[in-house]
């Protein structure tokens, strides 16, 4: 059955709107805990889709590493992911998080060998090996299920809603 014209679904809306309802996700789970990076939902998620990661990794990764920024590594700034082992800064919590993700995501040469072609439970292994904190990836995949469900359902838009 083939929908008429006035029924289509705007897929572009429906994609910005499920966009939109994760960083809200996002951002209430920083908010309501009263971490900082509240308001950084949207960057994230759009870091996440361009890094091809669960859209809920780099917020649980920040929770885990700095209580969402509460926490963030002395020596340097803006390193809410606890990066590098603290050893390395960033020009803003925005410029972190397109960094971190780049490399969870593979995308950076220098590290990818570490995190290319993996899962989600793969790379926080990676991340914060087993030797070094044995229940690292299930508190972060823990966080992750908090924050949301991995698919986030929205309702349809049609081109003339």
């Amino acid at each position: 059955m083939a929908l008429a014209p006035e029924q289509a679904v705007d897929f572009e809306a429906l994609r910005e709107k499920e966009k939109q309802a994760k960083a809200d996700a996002i951002d209430a789970y920083f908010r309501l805990r009263g971490m900082p990076l509240s308001g950084l939902g949207r960057k994230m998620v759009e870091e996440a889709e361009k890094n091809d990661l669960d859209w809920r990794l780099l917020p649980a990764i920040a929770a885990r590493e700095s209580t969402g920024g509460k926490n963030a590594c002395k020596k340097v700034a803006h390193n809410p992911f606890g990066w590098n082992s603290c050893k390395t800064g960033f020009d803003s919590n925005e410029h972190a998080i397109e960094i971190v993700a780049k490399n969870l995501g593979g995308n950076n040469p220098k590290t990818q060998k570490h995190y290319a072609e993996k899962d989600t439970q793969q790379i926080l292994k990676a991340y914060n090996p087993p030797r070094v904190a044995p229940n690292y990836a299930a508190q972060v995949m823990r966080i992750m299920n908090t924050i949301g469900e991995e698919e986030v359902l929205v309702a349809s838009v049609t081109a003339n809603s």
